[in-house]
């Protein structure tokens, strides 16, 4: 028969377990949120690829551009619809608008993807200062995600230290991305330009997540601040009655 100290201790890894689980099963779904899921993916990708797809057949910009700008128009619309969140959608139909304006100005289908380029190495550089300065991006981001909003920076070091290292790995990820894409837009062809942007656009930022999923799995808990001034509220209601 097992002693009750014995039966503790074995039951003690199947709570904690459970605890890790639950834990895990919360970052990966405030990840998916924060991030938009396999829709934003396709929301952001898609648009791109079309105009590559188009432009190979063609070497022509303008159709292609246009039908990018229709489509991303069109998943915004359809958002709209089912009256899911359309933060993602807004975001790719302003880089796709960015992208046709760029490559009708200046008559040079490597302009479509210029601000989005832009865009990436200012956000590399952004996670990177913002780590250094001790207020990690992605911790800013993913606060009021998890609720915490920014409890993580002096209650909660742990978290702050995941958020740093998430931090850092966007950064030299997306670097890194640019790294490649930079010089094939000043010397490359223009076709492979086009199809290297593509390929590039899911496999980092699917490794940014994986390790930002990875490091928020292992650190402790979220501080939910929002539970705790309802709390305080209810607590003073009760007071005053």
């Amino acid at each position: 028969m097992t002693s009750p100290d014995k039966q503790t201790e074995a039951e003690a890894p199947d709570g904690q377990q459970a605890d890790d689980a639950g834990s895990q099963a919360v970052t990966e779904a405030a990840l998916f949120e924060a991030f938009g899921g396999v829709r934003g993916l396709v929301e952001t990708t898609a648009p791109g690829l079309v105009f590559i797809a188009m432009y190979t057949m063609t070497q022509d910009i303008h159709l292609p551009a246009i039908t990018a700008l229709v489509i991303s128009g069109v998943l915004v619309v359809f958002r709209l619809l089912r009256k899911d969140t359309v933060k993602h959608a807004f975001s790719g139909i302003f880089g796709v608008g960015f992208g046709v304006l760029f490559a009708m100005m200046t008559g040079n289908a490597k302009d479509f993807y210029l601000p989005g380029m832009l865009y990436t190495l200012g956000l590399a550089l952004a996670y990177i200062v913002t780590s250094l300065a001790g207020v990690p991006l992605l911790g800013l981001v993913l606060g009021p995600v998890f609720k915490e909003n920014l409890s993580w920076r002096k209650r909660n070091p742990g978290r702050k230290k995941a958020y740093t290292k998430a931090s850092y790995a966007w950064g030299f990820i997306l670097l890194g991305k640019s790294a490649v894409l930079f010089p094939l837009y000043f010397w490359g062809d223009t076709t492979q330009f086009g199809w290297v942007t593509v390929i590039l656009k899911i496999p980092p930022f699917l490794l940014a997540v994986y390790l930002t999923w990875i490091f928020l799995a292992k650190a402790p808990p979220p501080i939910n601040v929002i539970a705790e001034m309802e709390a305080e509220e209810r607590a003073a209601k009760a007071t005053s009655s």
